[in-house]
């Protein structure tokens, strides 16, 4: 496949892109078309890392942009992650040039935690 050009980006979520994957198999099932074998190997691990739904995990990466030290980046990165702890945290924050107070972490970590399925 060449790509030629590339009309828009967006960020998504594992979780996004696994509903996203799901709707296309779902519809060459329908259509009785056959999965390659890429497409089956996306929708494994897809299913097999993430952690929440489309949905809550949309509303957890909103919410964390709210935040003054969150680029967009890390926060669909905290999504997918769901780190449970301050030093999983830290880590994703690793190339960062700023370092976190202990209450901004603890609020990530609650916002983490709230969309947890």
């Amino acid at each position: 496949m060449i790509v030629k050009e590339v009309l828009s980006e967006e960020l998504l979520t594992l979780s996004e892109v696994k509903g996203m994957l799901h709707e296309i198999m779902e519809d060459r099932l329908k259509d009785e078309d056959e999965l390659g074998y890429e497409l089956r190997k996306a929708i494994n691990h897809a299913e097999m890392f993430s952690k929440t739904s489309p949905e809550k995990a949309r509303n957890l990466v909103n919410k964390l942009l709210e935040l003054e030290k969150m680029k967009p980046e890390i926060a669909i990165r905290l999504a997918d992650v769901m780190p449970l702890t301050r030093d999983e945290l830290r880590s994703l924050y690793a190339k960062e040039r700023f370092t976190l107070t202990e209450e901004e972490l603890d609020e990530m970590l609650n916002l983490v935690e709230e969309a947890m399925d």
